[in-house]
């Protein structure tokens, strides 16, 4: 008695209205009824997604699970109602019905009677795949041409905004969130106030944003920037260049924005809007400013708190000396000091310690010294490291696998004289096919798969090399230079308790120092008394 095939099926449909809900239900239920009709299977599950495009497998949770159960090998076939409904990516389509195939599980595409287990299923499935695709392109040119037709009609499409609800294609405002957004304006354009004192005032106030979790000056530029406040839309300010991966990129002049100008109700007038513009153009720093700063200030961007992950902020002031101090603190605890619970519940604020210019620079300088001292010894551990590499890829090498290969595509050449020959029947020779070729696949799984590690292996075994080099460049470096820091060090992270570690570029590990400070001014003194190897890079908390 031939053994009982355990089978599952895949349903979707691309959008969650209720007659496409009712179709997923009329689809689960047929393949349920369809499995259990068939005495020779066994109905394992039917898996779905819904309200999710085919073009690309990447946000299909039901799909994954099932390519994770069929690697468990928890069933032997998958039945899908056609080509279209499991992917409209003839890329995905083909590779997920090979991996498949290696495990040892079939797909049969009921409306499209393709079954891959058959010799001509790969072939028809790629042909469907690409119908498939190309039906995909052509839906999307037109979702995307209906959709500029009705932006240039005055239709808005998006959701609701600070001061401005978005129902049926149409904005209608909010009043009681348009008074924040007058605000908003009032303190930038008439108080001359800055971004992040407004974001501080608003946040202390206890007023809420729309969706962030707190004021910042980047949310509040975005109110200030945003035509809509003064009863004007533009729309397209993204668009999607790939309709197989649906990613959104800002459109900066790759397509033709739609701008109709007084569209809608304001919040605020236009000479408050225009004079808020010219501000924002008079406020923002020049190109030859920004190149200032950026050369003046080498570590913008690197240095992040150990503490709440935020990043840290350059703090200078001009003492009475004459000379000017310079230090670097979190942004949380530079915009609402310590740590504390604002009148919205939210946690704001940090109590992570600030770190002095010169503490910075002599961490660094201390840092690639210890590289320097024990460059050597730490080459002699990558070297380690690479012949363990080397060794691995030499043992498995897919050659014998190839050879196997050719031996089974021999028998079954053989068995084909043997069928001309009168000595086997067609039938038989239909087994003997069956079977090599269930060997071949198995095979070629197992040379994919060593494939795959070798090229990782001679990746890694390329970077380990790019490190032994990279600890040579730094040997011959002068640690006290500050301005090769910049293209040096990758990041930064400031612990309490003066401790500190230093990413470099090109280097799979930090150096976690911790320091020590005494005296002032012209007696003012850092040393480091214990330096160590951090193994891992530590996980950013932006919360």
């Amino acid at each position: 008695m031939d053994q009982k095939l355990y089978v599952a099926a895949y349903c979707r449909v691309s959008t969650e209205k209720d007659d496409q809900v009712n179709s997923l239900l009329n689809q689960q239920r047929y393949f349920t009824e369809f499995i259990s009709s068939h005495e020779d299977w066994i109905f394992y599950r039917v898996y779905f997604d819904e309200g999710i495009s085919g073009t690309s497998v990447n946000k299909r949770e039901g799909f994954h699970q099932m390519m994770t159960d069929a690697e468990s090998r928890k069933f032997s076939l998958i039945l899908t109602k056609e080509v279209s409904r499991f992917a409209r990516n003839t890329v995905d389509t083909l590779s997920y019905t090979r991996k498949l195939k290696q495990l040892g599980v079939g797909v049969i595409f009921t409306i499209d009677n393709i079954d891959t287990r058959d010799n001509d299923g790969e072939l028809r499935l790629s042909i469907m795949a690409t119908l498939a695709q190309e039906e995909s392109r052509k839906i999307s040119e037109r979702v995307k041409w209906g959709q500029k037709r009705r932006m240039e009609q005055g239709v808005v499409f998006g959701r609701d905004l600070l001061g401005y609800t978005v129902k049926d294609g149409r904005l209608t405002v909010n009043q009681d969130e348009a008074k924040i957004v007058r605000l908003i304006f009032h303190k930038y354009v008439n108080e001359g106030k800055g971004t992040h004192i407004i974001a501080r005032e608003l946040q202390e106030a206890g007023i809420a944003p729309k969706r962030s979790r707190e004021w910042s000056n980047t949310v509040i530029l975005r109110v200030l920037r945003n035509e809509k406040y003064v009863g004007d839309l533009c729309q397209k300010k993204t668009f999607t260049p790939d309709y197989l991966s649906h990613t959104k990129k800002y459109n900066r002049g790759n397509e033709k924005m739609v701008y109709l100008k007084e569209h809608h109700e304001p919040i605020i007038d236009r000479d408050t809007w225009n004079r808020t513009q010219e501000e924002l153009k008079h406020r923002s720093p020049s190109a030859e400013q920004k190149a200032k700063y950026s050369n003046r200030y080498w570590c913008s961007g690197k240095i992040f708190c150990g503490e709440c992950g935020q990043h840290f902020v350059s703090r200078t002031k001009k003492l009475k000396s004459g000379a000017v101090y310079k230090a670097w603190r979190c942004c949380a605890s530079a915009n609402h000091g310590s740590k504390k619970i604002d009148k919205l519940n939210g946690e704001i604020g940090c109590d992570s310690e600030s770190i002095n210019d010169k503490v910075l620079c002599f961490c660094i300088a201390s840092a690639l010294n210890e590289l320097q001292v024990n460059k050597e010894m730490l080459k002699q551990e990558i070297l380690k490291e690479l012949a363990l590499v080397t060794r691995i890829k030499q043992k498995d090498s897919p050659a014998a696998l190839y050879k196997k290969i050719a031996k089974l595509e021999s028998k079954k050449r053989h068995a084909i004289d043997l069928v001309l020959d009168g000595t086997i029947t067609k039938e038989e020779l239909k087994q003997q096919k069956a079977m090599y070729d269930a060997e071949i696949a198995d095979l070629q799984g197992k040379i994919n798969a060593l494939e795959d590690r070798n090229t990782a292996q001679q990746e890694q075994t390329a970077e380990i090399q790019n490190y032994t080099e990279v600890l040579d460049e730094i040997g011959e470096l002068d640690a006290g230079n500050e301005a090769m820091y910049r293209d040096l060090v990758n990041k930064i992270v400031v612990y309490n308790g003066h401790y500190a570690v230093i990413w470099f570029r090109c280097i799979p590990f930090g150096i976690k120092l911790h320091y020590q400070v005494s005296g002032r001014g012209a007696n003012y003194q850092v040393t480091v008394d214990e330096v160590t190897v951090a193994e891992a890079e530590p996980q950013q908390s932006h919360d």
